[in-house]
Formats: C-alpha cells, structure tokens, sequence
C-alpha cells in the first residue's frame, strides 16, 4: 500500500502545487507585520497551506488551515470553507488518520455541491478517493475516481483527467484487476502524448505501472520494454527516485525471465542502490539489495549473496513494513540457504526460526507489533551470535520442552473432548428415558380420565336428570366437567395420534379456524416416540403462535421421506427477539425433545417479520 499512497500524494501535490514558487517564510511574516483585510489574509492562508502541503509538512498545514477556516466562517466565505477543510483533510490523511480526513473532506465535498462548484467538487472526489486508496480501502476509492472522472471530462481538464485515469488504473492494480488496469494506462499515455507540459510526467508514471503488471504476469519482454521506456522518461525528468524503482524493476524482471541475464540484473541493481543511496529511498535500497543476493544465490557465489542478503536484512529489519514482507522473507530464506553452504549451521538454524517467524507474522492480526519485536530479537541475538555450541544445546532442550509441552497439551484436549463426549451421550440418554417416560404416563392419565373419572362423572349426570329442575345448573356444569376432561384427555395422548403421526396432526389442526394442515410424502408409521415428539413439538409451537404472535394465518407442515420426517410451523404474526425468547421455557422443552431424537431445529423470526421454525428428525437408528 506504500507504494500507491506515493504515487496519490505525488498527484495531489501536482494538482494543487504545481508552478508554485513563493516562500512560504515570506507570507508568514506577510500575515503577522502588515495590516490587510479579511479577504487577503484568507487568501494568503491558503498560499500557505499550498506550500507547507507540497512539502508534506502536515503539522503547520493544518495550524494554518484551522485559523483560515476559523476566518472564513467567520467571513461566511463558502469557496474558502471548503478549501480550508480540504486541506485539514489532507493534513489528518498525511499523519495516517483517514477517518478524521474523510469527516473534512465530506464537509468541504458538501459546500461545493451547496454552491454548485465543480471545480472544487472534483479537487474533493480526488482528494476523498486517494484518501481511501491510501487507507488500503480500494472499492470506495474507486466508487469517487468513477464520480470524479465524468465531472474532469466535462470541465476539460486534461491535466486532473490524466491524474485521474492513473489513479483508477493504480486502484484497478491494487486489486488485481490488470485488464482495466491497463486499459486506463493506456488512456493515460494517450492523452500524455497530446500534453506537452505533463507529458514526461504522466508517460513515466504510467509506463512504470505496466511494467509492474506485465512482471507480474510474467511477460518479461513487454515489462521490460516498459521499465525502459519509463527510465528514460524518469532521466528526462531528473526524478531520482523513479530512475532508482525503475532499475530495481528491469533488475528484477532481467533476474526472473525465462533465460535469466544474471549480469545485466546485477548491473541494474547495483545502479539502482547507488541511486537510492542518494535519495535515501530505503525500500528501493532494501529490494535492490534482495536481487544481488538473489543473482549471487543463483551463481552459488554463496560468500557473496549472504553478504549483500546481511546488508539487506540490517537495513529491512529497522523499517519493516506489510508491502515489503515478499521481500523480507526472500532475504531471510537467502541468508538461511547460503549459510548452509557456507557451513554455518548455527547462523543457519538461527535465520530459518526468523524465516518461519516471518512467515506466520505476514497473515497475523497484530502484525506491526509482531515486527517490532522481530527486530528487538534480531538485534539481541546479533550481539549474542558469539555463543559456543552450550548454548546450541539448551535451545534444543526449550524446543524438546516445547514439543513435551505441546503433546501434553493434545493429550489433556483429547481426554477432555472424550469425557465430554461421554457426558453428552449420557445425557441424551437420560433425555430419552424422560421423554419415553413422561409418554407412558400420560398415555395413563389419559386413559383413567377417560375410563374412570369421565364415566364416573356421567354417571352422576344421568342421576341428576332424574332429579329436580333446581339441580339444572349442577347437570351444566358436569357437562362442562367431562367435557374438560375429555380435552384433557386428548391433550395428553391423543387418541388420533394411534392412527399416525399426519392423523393426529390433521385432527390438531381442525381445532383452531386459522391453521392449516398440509402433508407431503410418503404417509408411513415410524417410532413412537418420534411421533409423539413431532406431535408435541407442534402443539407447543401453534400454542405460542395463537398466544403470542396476534397471526392471522398458521400454516402447519410435514414432509416424511424414506429416511427423515419434517415439520414446519410458520405465520405472519409479529416475531419475536431470539436471544430474549431463547430462555423461555417452551422453546427449551421443545430444543430438548428434539435433540433427544439428534434432531435439528431452524428458527427464522425477528420482530414485526412473523416466524418460520424448522425440525428435522431421522427416522432411522431409533430405539
């Protein structure tokens, strides 16, 4: 990400500053000795956040741009509201605080489409795009180049059109989209050609960028061709930096082609760290250096490629970074291999323990840390690589502990896992005996509420009725007695529920006016004791939906197959918050019923939506 966060900022700077010349110093002192309206001193605060923002110098960037903006709402200057936050937004983008950088860059984006600014509109959709690119936030990057493209096209901008085209070209790259990525190049070098001012700039931009990707694709002719078009350009230019990248690429690219030319990439990679030595373009220097010991590594002049693999590490090892970790491991692996051959076994073991460091710290949440403390290590054991073979020893002792200390670990997991397995398959037994239980007796209360209570109770009706009018209400309530019971009864152990699990559900359903039964499949017999579970399972879900969810319409299903049975119950009541209604007691009896018989249930409900629950039981492997 370092690398396109250079080239946005290079960009910007260009877009904002270029041509401009006045000493920054000088309009300081303008602003504090003479005496001049509102109007020039806003004017002369934005000359000076031009100038400390192409210097990079973020800190006085945003003092200035505070006291402006303070001036301008002051003013009511809408223009110069939305430049001055502009530019604080550029100053939180600079010290990597994207966040804060966006919340300035809306604001000033929002009073440029207030007064209808489409100049100032597009300074901000670049601004806010490159602001994401940097943060690594590639999609809305790309969503305000897009925004930002249409709006440079309509005001003829060829300068900020080209920027703008190579921006969505380094952001199609970023995410490995090469096609588009190159198709936006190619559109930059077209329109460089027609710009003779940004000509050099834009060509060797873009050229390096297609270099890039044609390495990447292993098109080493073409990324070669590139490289050398963009070095020339970068000569042109006298742009150090690009000359340095350019020659680390071509090093690279000469190194990896098919028929290695190992001299040439040696002759390129030596130019390229003599550059960047000047420039103090570290990251260059680092990778530069990688391709010597790489080209060494090749030839098996082992000495040699350990030698410029060390000067590498010492440098990359103070400044690691995500985008450079291929590389930094690529030196790490050098420095192991040589030492190897060299003989060197300690130095050897010592690199290839920060080898696989590195490789587990390069997909690590806490990566930056991890790194830091990388480096106080290497440090450290650098000044200790003195130790004699004791001491070779007592590492091999901590690593056999280690391993001692891990195998123990699995084993105390493994026991673990099997007395839980254990304690789980005695529960579920226990479920089942309560459940096989608990349908026995009430397949007995309900027949001795049938059989004895309920005749008993008739009974005393048909004696009644020979009575006297005055015992009429008595005769009324004993009807209504037996017919409770009878319900009861029913409640308990259907007698339906004999002829079939579909029967009993079917004769369920008929009960309340707004549920409807439905059935599909093969109508068979199964285990009793599933049968009871799908057919108390529905009760109890019918009953919440009647109570608690205010639906108009239930809809009660079963699905049989050869090997499983199905039921669902859904309506268009209100829903319901599952993490509140998971403690009810309902849901949990029906949860253990079905997980007796290694079922599953689905639920599917949030408030105002109604309910879907799904049970899904096996019909074979049932006692």
């Amino acid at each position: 990400m370092k690398q396109i966060t250079f080239f946005f900022l290079l960009l910007m700077s260009v877009i904002n500053a270029v041509g401009q010349t006045q000493n920054v110093d000088s309009l300081v002192n303008v602003l504090n000795t003479q005496k001049i309206t509102a109007d020039e001193q806003m004017e002369l605060y934005l000359k000076i956040c031009q100038g400390h923002f192409s210097s990079f110098n973020s800190e006085k960037n945003l003092f200035y741009a505070r006291k402006g903006l303070a001036l301008a709402e002051k003013e009511n200057d809408k223009l110069r509201i939305s430049r001055f936050n502009e530019y604080i937004g550029y100053a939180y983008s600079d010290n990597a605080k994207y966040d804060s950088a966006l919340i300035y860059h809306e604001k000033a984006l929002a009073v440029a489409i207030e007064i209808e600014n489409q100049e100032q509109q597009l300074k901000i959709y670049v601004s806010i795009s490159g602001t994401y690119a940097t943060w690594g936030k590639f999609l809305p990057a790309l969503e305000y180049a897009l925004k930002a493209l249409p709006l440079s096209e309509k005001l003829e901008d060829k300068q900020r059109n080209m920027s703008i085209l190579f921006n969505i070209g380094s952001i199609y790259t970023s995410l490995y989209n090469y096609d588009k990525a190159i198709s936006h190049f190619e559109q930059v070098l077209s329109l460089a050609e027609q710009s003779e001012e940004f000509r050099l700039y834009y060509t060797r931009n873009a050229y390096y960028q297609l270099g890039k990707i044609y390495n990447d694709r292993k098109d080493f002719d073409k990324a070669l061709q590139y490289a050398q078009n963009s070095l020339e350009a970068s000569r042109a230019t006298k742009h150090k930096v690009y000359e340095a990248m350019n020659l680390q690429l071509m090093a690279q690219i000469s190194y990896h082609k098919e028929s290695p030319d190992y001299d040439l990439a040696l002759r390129y990679a030596e130019e390229s760290v003599r550059l960047s030595e000047e420039t103090g373009f570290r990251g260059v220097i680092v990778a530069s250096l990688n391709i010597i010991s790489n080209v060494y590594r090749a030839k098996k002049h082992f000495k040699e490629s350990e030698e410029f693999a060390f000067k590498a590490w010492g440098l990359d090892s103070l400044n690691i970074s995500t985008d450079m970790m291929p590389v930094s491991t690529n030196i790490l692996y050098n420095l192991v291999y040589t030492n190897i051959f060299l003989g060197n076994k300690e130095k050897a073991v010592r690199f290839l323990q920060k080898y696989h460091t590195a490789m587990l710290d390069y997909t690590s949440k806490d990566f930056h840390q991890t790194l830091v403390e990388m480096e106080v290590k290497y440090e450290t054991e650098k000044k200790e690589m003195h130790i004699a073979s004791l001491e070779k020893e007592r590492e091999l002792y901590v690593w056999l502990g280690i391993s001692g200390a891990l195998l123990a670990f699995v084993l105390i997991i493994l026991l673990w896992q099997t007395k839980r397995n254990t304690r789980k398959e005695k529960q579920l037994i226990a479920t089942r005996s309560v459940l096989d239980g608990e349908m026995r007796e009430r397949a007995r209360l309900a027949q001795d509420l049938h059989d004895r209570l309920s005749g008993n109770l008739s009974a005393v009706k048909i004696e009644l009725s020979s009575q006297t009018k005055t015992l009429q209400n008595v005769s009324d309530k004993l009807d209504n007695c037996i017919r409770d019971i009878r319900d009861a009864a029913h409640n308990l152990m259907p007698t339906s529920l004999q002829s079939g699990i579909k029967i009993a559900l079917e004769d369920y359903a008929t009960q309340f006016p707004n549920v409807k039964f439905h059935f599909y499949g093969e109508e068979k017999r199964i285990n009793g004791r599933l049968e009871f579970v799908v057919y108390c399972c529905a009760a109890e879900l019918i009953n919440n939906a009647i109570k608690h969810s205010g639906a108009n319409e239930i809809n009660l299903q079963l699905v049989q197959d050869e090997k499983h049975v199905t039921l669902t119950v859904s309506d268009d009541g209100c829903g319901y918050d599952e993490k509140v209604a998971v403690r009810g007691f309902g849901l949990k009896s029906i949860r253990d019923r079905v997980a007796s018989c290694n079922g599953t249930i689905d639920i599917v409900t949030s408030p105002s939506t109604g309910t879907e629950t799904t049970i899904e039981l096996k019909t074979e492997k049932l006692n």
